[in-house]
């Protein structure tokens, strides 16, 4: 490797290792501040050490809410908006870049101009639509909006444009369908855009607060983040309950980052992207 290219990997290193750093010592600093009690947090607010640490806050969390029922409602509905939006997703961009017909750019078009297109907009209209639906207070109200995601669509496009035609023209030649062609061949092929799109849906669920505030009243079927949130606030401030809060909805995510981080590494190796 030449000079400049081992220049260009020490600096992406360093960018890396700091964005992880910027996102790794607040959360360091959130468990941390969650085992110590609150008097001891009041009085020495930067102190990163403590002399009773407990887990006094987090059975607080636990005791106080129905904590087990965001979970699973966080979860399954996480869960199934990640595996219909790789379905639909992905089949979109097969369809946009195996498939002729009238009007294809201008739907490729239409679906990256919703990048550009804020959440906060689609609110309203969204709200009037599944209320008519009565589809208010349940899992399909916030699964169903977050299924329709451009970035996957536009990730899944990307990726399956690299695929070499030749490939996609022998399994033609062999007499295999499209749906076999997708199934088989390109799907495969696309464990590492899988992976990613998998990651990145998950976290945007798993994370959305705006929507679930709207449509999930029922406190049991709330989702994390909104149940949580009640937990913030008060006429005095829980420090520890406040950051115990904050460390309950991160976990569950860091655990599937690195679940699906394996799957992507080990999908580029085996299709031999560098």
């Amino acid at each position: 490797m030449d000079q400049a290219g081992k220049l260009f990997n020490r600096l992406a290193a360093t960018c890396v290792t700091l964005f992880a750093l910027i996102w790794l010592i607040p959360f360091l600093w959130a468990l941390i501040t969650s085992l110590r009690p609150n008097d001891e947090i009041a009085a020495h607010p930067t102190r990163p050490w403590s002399n009773n640490w407990n887990l006094d806050a987090y059975r607080s969390a636990w005791n106080s809410s129905p904590l087990g029922w965001w979970y699973v409602n966080s979860f399954i509905i996480s869960t199934l908006t990640v595996v219909f939006t790789v379905v639909v997703c992905s089949m979109a961009a097969f369809a946009l870049v195996h498939l002729d017909f009238r009007g294809k750019y201008a739907v490729f078009a239409l679906i990256l101009a919703g990048l550009m297109l804020p959440t906060e907009a689609l609110v309203l209209p969204q709200f009037m639509e599944f209320r008519a639906l009565n589809l208010l207070g349940t899992y399909w109200a916030v699964i169903l909006p977050s299924i329709a995601l451009p970035v996957a669509v536009f990730v899944f496009h990307s990726f399956i444009k690299a695929i070499p035609i030749p490939l996609i023209e022998a399994a033609r030649l062999d007499g295999a369908s499209w749906w076999r062609i997708y199934l088989q061949v390109v799907m495969p092929l696309c464990r590492p855009a899988i992976s990613a799109v998998a990651i990145l849906t998950f976290i945007t669920s798993w994370n959305a607060f705006l929507w679930p505030l709207l449509v999930l009243t029922q406190t049991k079927s709330q989702t994390v983040t909104v149940g949580l949130s009640s937990l913030v606030g008060g006429a005095a401030i829980q420090y520890a309950e406040t950051m115990a809060s904050a460390v309950l909805g991160i976990l569950p995510l860091l655990a599937v980052f690195l679940l699906l981080q394996r799957q992507i590494a080990q999908g580029v190796a085996n299709t031999g992207i560098k």
